[in-house]
């Protein structure tokens, strides 16, 4: 951590130590590592973490939506829930950030898991009239297009769609029907056998 710091930009450097040192500070035991390429303090599992940018840093706790929830109105998401740090003057007072930390250390204590991110709703890929006009012409790709995955079944659609001229578009719908018909993903020149 300390050649993190060192190797930080110069505006960083004070941030990053000052962040060290109240979290130190606040919870004697914990740890340090680098994870990710970038300076994480462990206490009973993932705990918090900072980060030194161009421009800006970074800090944010493992666990934020339940700190957020105990006690923190001003943490937020996002760029570690303290926003994009410029200098210690960005971040809350030291007492404040130590409430943070001791609320943080107590969640972990307790054994409280990590709030899961909520699953992303699976979306229904709509398959074009073009496409579907395509397909029926053609059973051998039909079949194949039937059998594939969704997410193969999306990679061709997107393909297709995302061309922005008509002529491109045909074009790629004619690549498509004759790959499909020999039975090949949107991507077979990049699978191995």
């Amino acid at each position: 951590m300390d050649a993190y710091i060192a190797d930080a930009p110069d505006f960083a450097r004070p941030i990053l130590a000052h962040l060290r040192r109240v979290v130190h500070r606040a919870c004697p035991d914990v740890e340090e590592a680098m994870k990710w390429s970038f300076p994480n303090f462990l206490y009973k599992g993932m705990f918090c973490n900072m980060a030194a940018f161009k421009h800006h840093c970074a800090f944010g706790f493992w666990n934020h939506a339940r700190v957020r929830q105990a006690v923190a109105p001003r943490v937020r998401a996002g760029m570690g829930q303290f926003g994009k740090l410029t200098s210690v003057r960005d971040l809350p007072p030291v007492n404040t950030l130590a409430g943070y930390i001791k609320t943080a250390a107590a969640l972990n204590d307790a054994g409280v898991k990590r709030t899961p991110r909520p699953k992303a709703k699976p979306t229904r890929t709509v398959v074009p009239a073009d496409f579907k006009a395509a397909l029926r012409v053609n059973a051998r790709a039909a079949a194949t297009f039937d059998a594939f995955s969704p997410s193969n079944r999306r990679e061709y659609i997107e393909w297709i769609t995302e061309a922005k001229q008509p002529d491109t578009r045909r074009r790629r719908l004619a690549t498509a029907i004759e790959w499909m018909s020999a039975g090949k993903s949107r991507n077979w020149k990049y699978q191995t056998c």
